[in-house]
């Protein structure tokens, strides 16, 4: 067949290929648990970041006892995404963890299909918060305890109790440095906000 020669009859037309659906999620918790960490373990972009240098006036109001080493807070969020199959794209953001930055959380929430609320298991009480917004909003969400040094300080179901988490809620701990294990700790979040959606 010859360029100007149409088609012939029944021939197949080509398809157009389809984006992946773009699905937002949440990374929230208290301050130092893990978002960042998180977000840039898994994102297949370099991460959008909006760290600041932690000053003494914030070293101050900050509790640093348990991550002294940290230089740096997010002051507004993290960004990232990550291509989980043809048809379905995450797009991260991740909550500054300090109360002072609240009020940029209806913001960043909005729209977002799931949210995974990371835990440090030395700091409970900074995770209180997170847990309370997501239930008031309706959101689902999953509650991932970051193993720091490997290990946490209460079990599992000690931490469901201790933030009084419906049993609904899945609880599990991950690594927010490795890639595998971020990436099971979001799909748990998606089969949840999947199985909400649907039903």
């Amino acid at each position: 067949m010859t360029p100007t020669e149409p088609a012939a009859r029944g021939a197949a037309a080509p398809t157009a290929v389809r984006p992946p659906l773009p699905v937002k999620m949440v990374i929230a918790g208290g301050f130092g648990v893990g978002k960042t960490t998180t977000v840039g373990s898994i994102s297949e972009i370099r991460p959008l970041t909006t760290e600041a240098a932690i000053t003494e006036v914030a070293a101050g109001v900050d509790d640093l006892s348990h991550t002294p080493h940290k230089t740096t807070t997010t002051v507004a969020m993290d960004f990232g995404c990550i291509t989980i199959d043809s048809t379905l794209k995450l797009y991260l953001f991740g909550t500054p963890g300090q109360d002072r930055f609240g009020f940029m959380w209806d913001d960043l929430v909005e729209g977002a299909l799931g949210g995974l609320v990371i835990v440090d298991t030395r700091r409970l009480d900074d995770c209180y918060a997170a847990v309370d917004y997501f239930e008031h909003k309706g959101i689902p969400f999953a509650v991932a305890v970051n193993a720091f040094d490997g290990r946490v300080e209460h079990a599992l179901d000690e931490v469901r109790w201790a933030l009084d988490i419906a049993e609904q809620v899945p609880v599990f701990t991950y690594d927010a440095r490795e890639r595998g294990s971020v990436r099971d700790a979001l799909l748990v979040v998606l089969e949840l906000a999947l199985a909400r959606a649907q039903g």
